[in-house]
C-alpha cells in the first residue's frame, strides 16, 4: 500500500464567518469521507483539523541560531486547514472519494509520502 497526504486548503476566514449549520454540513462531509475510505478499503492512517494559521510559528536559521516568526510562511489568502494521512492500493478511488470534500468549490491535493528505508 502507498500512504497518500490529503490535504485541505481552505479560506480561513470563510470558515470563521460559516453558520453553525454550515460548519456542521461540512463535519457531516467529512465523516461520511470516512466511512467511504474505509467501506472501500482505504485506511486512514491519521489526521486533523489545524487551527487558524495566525497561530503558526515559521521558523528560519539552524539548530544554533533559530529565528521564529509569527504566521503562516506564505501570505495567501488560503492556507492548509487539515489533512489526512491514508493508505491505498487503489489512488484513482481515492481521488473520487476526495470530492466529496471538494464539494461546493473546495479543493483537495492529494501526494504521496516518500518512503524511507
Amino acid at each position: 500500500m502507498t500512504e497518500y497526504a490529503v490535504l485541505l486548503p481552505g479560506d480561513e476566514s470563510a470558515w470563521a464567518q460559516a453558520s453553525a449549520e454550515q460548519r456542521a454540513e461540512m463535519y457531516e462531509r467529512h465523516m461520511k469521507f470516512a466511512e467511504l475510505l474505509a467501506s472501500r478499503g482505504h485506511q486512514v492512517t491519521g489526521g486533523n483539523e489545524l487551527q487558524a494559521s495566525s497561530t503558526a510559528r515559521t521558523v528560519t536559521g539552524s539548530l544554533d541560531q533559530v529565528s521564529v516568526t509569527e504566521g503562516p510562511y506564505a501570505e495567501t489568502t488560503e492556507q492548509l486547514t487539515g489533512f489526512y494521512t491514508v493508505n491505498t492500493d487503489n489512488l484513482d478511488d481515492l481521488l473520487q472519494v476526495c470530492g466529496i470534500l471538494a464539494e461546493g468549490g473546495g479543493k483537495v491535493e492529494v501526494r504521496a509520502t516518500v518512503e524511507h528505508g
